[in-house]
């Protein structure tokens, strides 16, 4: 028996793409790495730098990689993934501002 295959929406990348986003994400790794190795810059701007790429790293991955677009094949994935990040934000986000109150709250002369 055959089964049918579908995709049901879900685009499939390149050996062209993956290999774009696998050279950017060498290089997005390098760049901070050569900045910290070097000892040319100040703490603050290797810390700078190293979010800037890591930011950019995540969304060459998301494009490249995950294939998360704006089409109609990729918007329900992409609003998938925004309701993830919402969420973890959420999580993380609430549980510091807990630990934060409890500390304060268990400590109240330190804020006075």
């Amino acid at each position: 028996m055959s089964q049918a295959h579908s995709d049901a929406g879900a685009g499939h990348g390149s050996y062209g793409s993956y290999a774009i986003g696998f050279i950017l994400s060498v290089i997005l790794t390098a760049i901070p790495f050569a900045m910290v190795m070097s000892g040319q810059f100040s703490q603050s701007v290797n810390l700078i730098g190293m979010l800037v790429m890591g930011v950019v790293q995540i969304v060459v991955h998301l494009v490249c990689f995950l294939h998360m677009n704006t089409s109609s094949e990729g918007r329900w994935n992409l609003v998938a993934f925004l309701f993830t990040v919402l969420i973890i934000v959420m999580l993380v986000g609430l549980a510091i501002w807990i630990m934060v109150n409890a500390d304060m709250l268990m400590m109240p002369w330190m804020f006075q």
